[in-house]
């Protein structure tokens, strides 16, 4: 009774078809994922890979699987120069979808950004990346954040519906900027320092990470649906993304491309919490006043007790 009401309450609420919804799933059959990068392309000088090396890397981890994705450009992180753009236009060669994630990275959340502000972070970035192979009109919000009002979390949406943009939703969160925080403090200390100890604990994140949000889509939607994964343009990524998405193939989960994913239904629902923002998974729930569920702790961490575990084993 709990699954049924919450589908009911929340289709009623986002002004969505039943129907719509019941003929989708009906051509569901497994668990998919598809996999999203942002705050790339990053340029910044990190240990063991350069920037061409990193990008390298991720992009032929994806080709060895044969998976599309779609990397979200923070243009300031070095799209807007000769050499970032370059890192970025092998992205959309490749047959990977490219979106908008603004100039500079800020918070909607931040009572110092104005709306306007902020639209004019994603006009900006827009005029950079409209001139890429495999450019989409869309958006993924920093920080996953809505806006901290209700005037930004509207404004927003209006703004993007005005300029053609999709909310480009994440359902299936995870804490990799932390493991690369840990990663580059690890090689900072040590330059020679043994990783797989955080390689291991990385892969088990992105498997609880992955069969909780699957747990709660059931929870929520009564089935499994195409989940978008969040990952980043980082170390961490150019070091294990072959081993993550060999690790959903192990787990039964097929991987399905962004443009398939965002076709499901729900990625057309609002959240009508006052709260937006994370994955959207956890808006829906928050919007049904599902309240703080099992597991929900671990969802929301940041990855604090995969730290603890680490730093307790002298990383």
């Amino acid at each position: 009774m709990k699954i049924t009401k919450f589908n009911f309450v929340f289709r009623l609420a986002c002004k969505m078809s039943v129907s719509l919804i019941a003929c989708f799933a009906l051509e569901v059959h497994a668990q998919s994922v598809a996999f999203t990068f942002d705050d790339g392309p990053n340029t910044a000088e990190k240990p063991l890979l350069n920037p061409l090396q990193r990008n390298q890397a991720m992009l032929a981890a994806l080709k060895k699987h044969d998976v599309t994705a779609a990397l979200f450009v923070t243009a300031g992180f070095g799209a807007n120069k000769p050499d970032g753009y370059a890192l970025a236009k092998a992205w959309g060669e490749a047959g990977h979808a490219i979106g908008n994630h603004t100039m500079t990275h800020p918070d909607l959340n931040d009572t110092n950004i104005s709306l306007a502000q902020y639209q004019a972070e994603i006009m900006d970035c827009d005029k950079i990346i409209a001139t890429l192979p495999g450019y989409q009109k869309w958006y993924r919000y920093t920080f996953l954040r809505e806006g901290n009002t209700p005037e930004k979390r509207d404004g927003m949406r209006q703004f993007l519906k005005q300029q053609g943009y999709r909310n480009a939703y994440v359902s299936l969160d995870t804490s990799d900027w932390r493991f690369d925080e840990k990663l580059l403090e690890v090689l900072k200390r040590d330059p020679h320092a043994d990783l797989s100890v955080i390689k291991l604990s990385y892969l088990e994140h992105i498997k609880q990470r992955a069969v909780a949000y699957r747990d709660l889509a059931h929870t929520l939607q009564g089935r499994d649906i195409p989940q978008v994964l969040l990952l980043h343009h980082n170390l961490v990524n150019a070091l294990w993304l072959d081993e993550v998405i060999a690790q959903f193939k192990q787990m039964g989960w097929s991987i399905t491309t962004p443009q398939l994913a965002f076709a499901d239904p729900v990625y057309q629902l609002q959240p009508i919490s006052t709260v937006a923002g994370q994955s959207l998974m956890l808006s829906m729930a928050r919007s049904l006043g599902l309240g703080k569920f099992d597991g929900w702790l671990r969802l929301c961490d940041d990855a604090d007790l995969e730290m603890d575990v680490l730093k307790a084993k002298g990383y």
